[in-house]
């Protein structure tokens, strides 16, 4: 019998943050830079190529899919880009990527955050069970900091 593997990392939680100043927390790299990576090279725009630099861990490419403001913010990236140069050389989209989805809600007394990253099946099989753990616990990590930063 054959382990399946685990296509999809799924996180949630609500903050007492409006709609509008989470989407800024996720989507301007102002704003981004205070949670997640430590600097953005280019626009998180619709179709755009970007690149996040993590300090200490390299820079990870990433192709904006889709940004639906105040409601929907996506894009792909190869996880654990940031630390494995193979492919590096590659444009974003000729590699195997993981798509990484925010999408929010309105709820009593605030804003529910979903976030899944899709797609690790995609990946090169000696790089998904990694990819996978090392991303769970991460969006684990990143998400506790988005949390503090969107409190009043």
């Amino acid at each position: 019998m054959e382990n399946a593997i685990q296509d999809a990392i799924v996180k949630e939680f609500i903050t007492t943050a409006s709609k509008e100043k989470v989407f800024q927390a996720i989507s301007d790299p102002s704003q981004i830079v205070k949670w997640f990576p430590d600097a953005v090279e280019g626009d998180l725009k619709t179709n755009s190529r970007a690149t996040f630099i993590f300090n200490g861990h390299g820079k990870a490419p990433v192709y904006i899919v889709a940004v639906e403001p105040n409601n929907y913010f996506a894009y792909r990236w190869v996880p654990g880009s940031n630390s494995d140069p193979k492919g590096a050389d590659k444009d974003i989209l000729e590699r195997p990527t993981t798509l990484v989805e925010f999408r929010l809600e309105d709820v009593a007394g605030g804003t529910k955050v979903m976030l899944k990253e899709s797609g690790f099946s995609s990946l090169p099989a000696e790089a998904v069970e990694k990819a996978f753990g090392e991303n769970t616990h991460g969006w684990g990590f990143m998400l506790g900091r988005l949390e503090k930063i969107l409190q009043p």
